[in-house]
Parts: C-alpha cells; structure tokens; sequence
C-alpha cells in the first residue's frame, strides 16, 4: 500500500548540524507528493537518505517494502533520481549515457538498447542518439537526465528542482512526462521553489521547516486551510461605483480586488461587478493561497 514508510528519521552532521528531526512520513503507490520548504529547510538531505546518497542517523526508512538497513542495494533499484543540477558527462553521446547508466544496476546492453530507444523516443530525444551531450540544449539536457532516472525502470522518482531556470515551453513538456509518469503508477516526490506547481499537479503535500515535517496531508484538505484567494479584475472604461459587497473593494477607476473563500465564488464576485455596469477586460490572480499558507507556517 505504502511506496515509502518514514518512521523517526533524523541526521545529525559531524558539525552537529541536526538536518532532520524524527520524521514521520507514509507516502502511497501512485501518490504525486509535493515536497516544499525554504532553503536549508532540510529538502535535500531527506531526498538523499531515500536515494541512499547519504546515510541517516536514526529512524527506519522503508521504500517499497525494503528496509533500507538491510536491503540497501534492493532498495536503490527501487529509487530513480532527477537532480536539479545538470550532471552529465558532456562528451559521451547521448545513447551511451543511458547505457552507461544501465549497466551501473546490472542491465545488459541488449536491454539497455531497447529501454534507451523507448525513452528517447518517447522524450523526443531520439534524433540527438549520437550526438554528444554539450552540443544539446538546456531542456534536451534536463530530459535526458529523466530518461537516465528510468533507464533502471524504478518506482518511486525524484524530481529536485526539475524546472528551476527554463523556459515556459520546456516546463510544461516537464510537467507532462511527471503527470504521464504518474499515470502509469510511479510515485513521484517533487521538490519545488514554485508554488503554482505544487498546486497544478500534486495530489498531496508536505511542507518541511527547520528539519521537521509541519504539515503532510491531501492538497485538497491543505487548500481548504489556506487564505483567501484574492483576484485583480480590470474594466474596460473609468467607473467609480460602489458595490455593496464586502468580497469587492475598488483601487481605483479601472481596478478592483475580489476576494475568495470557501463561502463566496468569484462566479458571484464578477456577476456583481457586471450587474454594476463594470465590462470586464481582464482577470488574474494577486496571490497564491498556497504560498501564503506556507509563509505564515514557515515565519
């Protein structure tokens, strides 16, 4: 039922830094958990004890139903990492990065060919096979770093950071093969500076603070705590009015404030607005719920 069992988890460095303090954290087969947290807050190191990069100093980790204290090998095969560095070897061709990353678990270069084919192709990759990696861009780079995560077919993926500093178009290719992934069954832990994100494709969320998990619940539930969602409508010609609604406040001619909450849509807001004889030309969010909650539990 459960792809990765946190029980007690803490790691204190040499220096005495205590990264983690006694993490508890269930995350289910299938689940696509957003993992947020301020820099220093403890992402990284929570992410490299489940990847086995860095050795933990108390609790139990258990992912897909190995102890990683006494099935550490079993349990990497299990692991697929994303980092959000770009890693790899740039005068190696492409193909061959992934067959080099295959044989790293054991995979036979038969195989490894065919499973390179499948997520080349399937990432638009393909036509780069034998090119060498500098000559690739920044988002082929970062796909072929995905394809490299599954080359050993794992089911629990990382993704840290995995769209800090590209563009609009390769963040949504991105966000297509996590959903795709996810689809498939793979349970997926996202790190993420970008709170838009977490919302649009998370089904779950934890927030980390000072080394411990302060929150862990459905994204829904987590959303229903959060503060009022607060809108700008722009209309089209200079009105000044005033509109018996305490959700509406006016900035000025042209510009007013919606704010939302559990009790009063934004359907209702804008029909006010219109019945006012405001003609709507615009509509954006001012801020984003799930980042306020975020601040205000991180302060």
């Amino acid at each position: 039922m459960f792809s990765i069992e946190i029980q007690g988890l803490s790691k204190t460095y040499k220096n005495g830094h205590q990264a983690l303090k006694e993490i508890n954290l269930k995350v289910k087969k299938g689940q696509f958990l957003a993992l947020l947290g301020k820099n220093g807050a403890g992402k990284t190191t929570f992410v490299e004890i489940l990847s086995s990069l860095t050795k933990k100093s108390t609790g139990k980790v258990i992912m897909d139903g190995k102890d990683l204290d006494n099935n550490d090998a079993s349990a990497k095969l299990k692991v697929g990492i994303v980092p959000q560095e770009i890693n790899l070897s740039i005068f190696e061709k492409v193909i061959q990065v992934l067959i080099t990353q295959a044989g790293y678990f054991g995979i036979g270069v038969d195989v490894a060919i065919k499973r390179a084919e499948r997520y080349l192709k399937e990432l638009d990759l393909w036509e780069k096979r034998n090119q060498a990696v500098i000559t690739l861009s920044g988002g082929m780079k970062r796909r072929l770093m995905i394809a490299r995560a599954l080359m050993h077919e794992p089911k629990i993926i990382f993704f840290d950071e995995p769209t800090a500093g590209v563009d609009a178009e390769v963040r949504q290719k991105i966000w297509k093969i996590m959903q795709d992934l996810n689809s498939e069954g793979k349970t997926i832990i996202l790190t993420t500076h970008y709170f838009d994100e977490a919302e649009r494709l998370c089904d779950s969320l934890a927030i980390i603070s000072k080394g411990k998990i302060i929150i862990n619940d459905s994204l829904r539930k987590i959303l229903n705590q959060c503060p009022k969602q607060k809108y700008l409508v722009e209309i089209e010609h200079e009105k000044n009015f005033i509109i018996k609604d305490k959700t509406i406040s006016q900035i000025s001619d042209f510009l007013f404030e919606i704010s939302v909450d559990l009790e009063n849509s934004l359907a209702s807001s804008i029909e006010n607005i219109i019945n006012y004889g405001g003609k709507i030309v615009n509509i954006q969010p001012k801020n984003n719920r799930l980042e306020e909650l975020f601040l205000n539990l991180t302060e």
